[in-house]
């Protein structure tokens, strides 16, 4: 049996194929979001990849932003269930979800047995988030894939106060123009997003194992800033951009043998 999980973010389109709850049989990750060809794109790759056709699929489960867009699934759930799932999939000790993706923030907290106990989400402003990153990325004119290794090499991080991306802006370009290093400018990039991310997770609890999911969970930067500003370790997984429609497939299949 194979069931599909499609999550439609605010930037990205991910996919996952699954057979028999546990093992992932293919999958995909497209750049764009809502309102974009890119569903349909990440259905077709995984597709390709897999070998399979529509007709092989038992079930389609969408979440993310852009679910109610996509008509051609047989169920939409919350992305913080199909999250939690996915999360919990991949480490089963799983307590705490930090998951930053393009254009929010959201802490998922879980019981002993993996439930969704609480939740906190910050969508009303782009700080801290995939776009944030991407915003201060331009202004250095360096890479994401970058960020990482920059921060490691800091001596001095630079002091980013502002929670808005559009006042950090003009706070990173006064930081490099009175004379800070980009390593320092990157290295204070991250200990922002981190301060804002962790003062969240304090506020529902700090509960390990801790994760992050989203795609600013492949920024080592940001991970060791996170870290360091929870005291506890964070885990991650190649699959940690992939919660959410890994959550969604395994919700289809639950949902075809009726599994609480």
């Amino acid at each position: 049996m194979v069931t599909l999980g499609i999550d439609i973010g605010s930037t990205t389109s991910k996919c996952v194929l699954l057979r028999n709850g546990v093992d992932i049989v293919a999958k995909s990750l497209v750049p764009g979001g809502i309102g974009t060809s890119s569903p349909d794109r990440a259905v077709a790759e995984a597709l390709e990849k897999s070998g399979l056709g529509l007709g092989d699929i038992s079930y389609t489960v969408v979440t993310g932003y852009g679910r109610t867009n996509f008509k051609s699934a047989d169920m939409q759930v919350s992305e913080l269930s199909c999250h939690a799932i996915g999360g919990r999939f991949v480490f089963p000790k799983l307590r705490t979800i930090i998951d930053i993706g393009g254009q929010d923030v959201k802490v998922v907290s879980l019981s002993d047995s993996g439930k969704m106990v609480n939740f906190l989400m910050n969508d009303k402003c782009a700080a801290g988030t995939g776009r944030f990153l991407d915003v201060m990325a331009g202004v250095l004119q360096i890479k994401l894939s970058d960020i990482e290794n920059l921060a490691a090499i800091a001596d001095k991080p630079s002091s980013i106060s502002s929670t808005c991306t559009v006042f950090a802006e003009s706070e990173v370009i006064s930081q490099l123009a009175n004379g800070a290093t980009i390593p320092n400018v990157v290295a204070g990039i991250c200990d922002s997003v981190a301060s804002r991310t962790a003062s969240m997770v304090k506020r529902i609890g700090v509960t390990e194992q801790v994760c992050m999911g989203g795609g600013v969970a492949q920024n080592g930067g940001v991970r060791k800033a996170i870290e360091k500003s929870l005291g506890v370790p964070i885990a991650y997984s190649p699959l940690s951009q992939l919660f959410g429609a890994l959550g969604a497939a395994i919700y289809a299949y639950n949902k075809i043998n009726q599994v609480k």
